[in-house]
């Protein structure tokens, strides 16, 4: 078994109902992953702000810069046994009802 990290990108902005229906949806599938033995870390929610630093000179400057739908929201580490399992487990998440995506990329063993 190999451990991957599930990047969520925001999907719409939503209603406030709607955001709290999708709180359950979610809380259900993390419950859900973690009977399955598959969830190593439900990681966290990311504020909308920051900086980048960037460059050889090490250049800070406010703000995130990737369009909203870009923008990623939080993160998980799973468990599976090859990428195409991985992907299978990240087909059940509710960002795919806000018009959302899941990254799923392998961590790399040092």
């Amino acid at each position: 078994m190999s451990e991957y990290v599930f990047l969520f990108h925001n999907g719409e902005m939503q209603s406030p109902e709607i955001m709290q229906a999708q709180m359950g949806h979610w809380m259900a599938w993390i419950k859900d992953l973690g009977q399955r033995g598959v969830l190593k870390n439900t990681g966290h929610p990311l504020e909308r702000s920051g900086k980048l630093v960037s460059g050889k000179s090490k250049t800070v400057t406010d703000g995130l810069f990737a369009e909203a739908k870009d923008v990623i929201g939080g993160y998980m580490l799973v468990e599976a046994r090859d990428l195409d399992g991985a992907v299978e487990i990240a087909r059940g998440c509710p960002v795919f009802n806000v018009g959302g995506a899941v990254e799923v990329r392998p961590t790399m063993k040092l």
